[in-house]
């Protein structure tokens, strides 16, 4: 198992942690509390190979991508009244998660042939399209909208990949500067509550 997969996968499930946790939050049955962590985690990168015409989905190549959500949730639903206590430490893996699905969304598309702006936005979106239908599921605005560090971490991650791929750069050294990049940006502006600014 190489890095960047066991990575993934550490994404995968923090992402459905946090979806399963929102429809605890908003009193839904199994059912939803399930849907929920199992979009989270597998949304933005079924979006993006549908957009890129690259079938079936990841997740259906690779079922892992669907029991391990499906798991966690379960999870999350069974032993929610102690998930308080973890839910800052899941926003560390959460960074991770981002870090490493910008990485593969951008990789991916440049591997495509996709340009330079496609990749950037196609990259973002693996790293935060599942957390949009996540909070519309969850009648919330979604974090990308608010005053987070997170798109933008996705877009800076995304476009220093494009570069350093434009430059050259081997592919692995590439993988770890921009996951690197992406992960620390997150981890700052949550360690020092950085956002964006906004009218007035």
């Amino acid at each position: 198992m190489n890095l960047l997969y066991f990575l993934d996968l550490i994404g995968t499930a923090a992402f459905a942690a946090s979806g399963a946790w929102a429809g605890v939050r908003h009193n839904m049955d199994l059912f939803g509390v399930l849907v929920l962590g199992l979009v989270t985690a597998i949304g933005g990168g079924t979006l993006r190979d549908l957009l890129l015409g690259d079938l079936p989905p990841f997740c259906l190549q690779n079922e892992i991508y669907l029991w391990l959500p499906l798991a966690i949730s379960l999870l999350v639903f069974l032993a929610h009244r102690f998930f308080p206590k973890i839910e800052n430490p899941l926003l560390y893996f959460d960074a991770i998660g981002l870090g490493t699905f910008v990485v593969i969304g951008t990789g991916k598309a440049l591997s495509f042939s996709i340009g330079p702006v496609g990749a950037v936005l196609l990259g973002a979106m693996t790293g935060t399209a599942g957390g949009v239908i996540r909070d519309v599921l969850s009648n919330e605005i979604p974090l990308i909208m608010r005053r987070e560090i997170y798109a933008s971490a996705c877009i800076f991650g995304g476009t220093l990949m494009v570069l350093l791929h434009a430059l050259a750069v081997p592919n692995q050294l590439n993988f770890l500067l921009t996951a690197i990049s992406v992960i620390t940006l997150r981890l700052l502006a949550i360690r020092y509550n950085w956002s964006l600014p906004k009218a007035e």
